[in-house]
């Protein structure tokens, strides 16, 4: 089922969302080299708890995980690309970092991923693969409004992607958003414009562009959730929760500073 909500779920939406971007920018702000992953889920769970929000991963037990998520935040580092497990590790100088936060206020969620490079070193290629998930992410958003239809987002994603000279993987992408994290319907990361549901004032969107450095095949972790590239190659994700309006979209996860 596809969900529309009412202008009363929307603006509990747009608390969520601003939430979201509020603790990713934090977060972010506080990864540095010697960081340990589980500091961050520690710092997530406590904000997510300050602001009397819901985390949507905590007891999250979807068919391609094992068992509940058990944490507050998906890190993911270098080849790490999608669902990664927080662990005992410590950032290194030059790590590629993803972070992707999903949680609830009022009944209604927000989702977003931000990837960045952590320390001093800034791998030319990381940051070229970062970028290109970033204007992918714009280029969907543009694509998106109550005349659009998802093919259209897809294909504008899609075209960014291929442009830049990435694989693209069509198991996973952006997906519906609403009273639950995911849902209908899918958004693929490639596809056909003018295909697919028309797009409808009220429906939630959440966005998101990942690509990985040469290859489009997953593998998944030890630890039942970890996505990470079959070559060991680096990965990057970046994700928006939007909303469609009767006249355009509203990103609901822009952190404050880049805000209208």
């Amino acid at each position: 089922m596809i969900e529309i909500l009412s202008p009363k779920e929307l603006a509990r939406a747009r608390e969520a969302g601003a939430l979201v971007a509020h603790i990713l920018q934090t977060l972010k702000s506080r990864s540095a080299v010697g960081t340990n992953l589980l500091d961050i889920d520690r710092w997530a769970k406590a904000m997510i708890i300050e602001a009397g929000a819901l985390s949507c991963y905590l007891d999250y037990e979807p068919s391609f995980g094992r068992g509940p998520f058990g944490h507050y935040i998906c890190t993911a580092v270098n080849d790490a690309v999608l669902h990664g497990l927080p662990h005992d590790y410590a950032l290194a100088d030059g790590d590629l970092l993803t972070l992707d936060l999903a949680v609830s206020t009022g009944g209604v969620a927000a989702d977003s991923a931000i990837s960045f490079i952590v320390g001093d070193s800034k791998p030319p290629e990381s940051v070229a693969m970062i970028n290109a998930t970033e204007r992918a992410l714009s280029a969907g958003i543009a694509a998106a409004g109550p005349k659009a239809r998802l093919g259209d987002i897809s294909h504008a994603i899609g075209s960014v992607l291929s442009a830049a000279g990435y694989l693209i993987n069509t198991e996973f992408g952006g997906h519906g958003i609403g009273s639950t994290m995911h849902q209908d319907p899918h958004v693929s990361n490639t596809g056909r414009p003018g295909r697919g549901y028309k797009l409808r004032p009220g429906l939630l969107l959440a966005l998101e562009p990942w690509v990985m450095a040469d290859t489009a095949e997953l593998v998944t972790d030890a630890d039942g959730w970890t996505l990470r590239s079959a070559t060991g190659c680096r990965t990057a994700h970046s994700e928006h929760t939007i909303a469609v309006t009767s006249d355009g979209v509203e990103i609901l996860t822009l952190p404050e500073r880049a805000r209208p």
